[in-house]
């Protein structure tokens, strides 16, 4: 529970942090104002979000979920915990503080026992909630319970193992990864390439790995894909949003990597790269393991800034 708690408070840790990777030690390499990406306020998987809406003037407040089901898989790095979207709606007449209390079945735990808030008339208020899972809990279903008001919201977990996933062909979903190093000032952890989600707007806030050696290469990070497997194609995602486009903060190079037998091959190569994604096509080959051995990255302040990695 130790490594649960401290991946908690990682994910919680990083609404303090700015910038979409690594700025700060690259302000030490070299002071010079293009190898510094502009500061923004990272995306924490922790923020709270309040929306405008109209009241019904009924006087209560009504839990709300992002889904009616929560998959949370078993055996993953502690560092990258399944999430899901959790709020509360005021129809009150008038404004005042909401509160809503998060309860979870043991030996799960979530990220939140509380949300808590000042909301007008009709206004939803929204965080993410990140429910850890111990290595020993046994598969099977759980509850997580919202409770707001009178009204309680009931949503099913249910702990699986990565292999009974519904990966829809993505081979790497969930499985353990492994990266040649990892940045400290964010979080920026390996395993968030593996986890389904290839959006860049959770950057810097536990949706995207950001190695620590700026300017030296090669960077590697790999996947372990659970056993044996044939696979054709590799799809990589880099950072890439409207503020930090990937012509400049992306990768650019890297060889795509299959492990069999033992031993490393390289299957395909990608070069001069400028778009958010790339997909590289190869001979079916069987491996239990896919590595991305990045060589350079778009821009001055250069860093392996990948957002998900998946194998088909």
């Amino acid at each position: 529970m130790r490594h649960l708690t401290a991946a908690l408070a990682v994910a919680a840790a990083v609404t303090v942090l700015t910038g979409p990777g690594a700025h700060a030690v690259a302000s030490k390499q070299d002071p010079s104002p293009a190898a510094q990406p502009p500061e923004q306020e990272p995306a924490s998987v922790t923020s709270i979000k309040v929306r405008p809406g109209k009241s019904k003037g009924t006087g209560r407040l009504t839990p709300i979920a992002g889904a009616d089901k929560l998959i949370a898989p078993l055996g993953v790095d502690p560092a990258c915990p399944a999430k899901i979207e959790i709020g509360m709606r005021s129809d009150a007449k008038k404004a005042g503080y909401a509160d809503m209390s998060v309860e979870i079945d043991q030996p799960l735990s979530a990220s939140r026992s509380m949300l808590s808030s000042y909301l007008p008339p009709g206004y939803e208020l929204g965080a993410k909630l990140l429910v850890a899972v111990p290595p020993d809990t046994p598969e099977g279903p759980y509850g997580l319970r919202l409770k707001a008001g009178d009204r309680t919201l009931a949503v099913p977990v249910e702990v699986v193992t990565p292999d009974k996933l519904d990966n829809g062909g993505n081979l790497a979903l969930r499985r353990q990864v492994t990266a040649s190093s990892q940045h400290v000032n964010a979080n920026y952890p390996p395993c968030s390439i593996a986890d389904g989600d290839s959006g860049s707007n959770g950057w810097a806030g536990g949706n995207g790995w950001n190695d620590a050696t700026a300017r030296a290469w090669p960077d590697t990070v790999a996947i372990a894909l659970g056993g044996a497997k044939q696979v054709s194609r590799v799809d990589l995602f880099t950072l890439n949003t409207e503020r930090y486009p990937a012509s400049v903060y992306g990768v650019r190079d890297w060889d795509v990597q299959v492990q069999s037998g033992g031993q490393w091959q390289t299957v395909a190569q990608v070069r001069g790269n400028t778009a958010g994604s790339a997909r590289s096509d190869f001979t079916p080959v069987t491996a239990d393991a896919v590595r991305i051995v990045a060589l350079a990255s778009n821009g001055a302040n250069d860093y392996t800034r990948i957002v998900e990695v998946e194998v088909r």
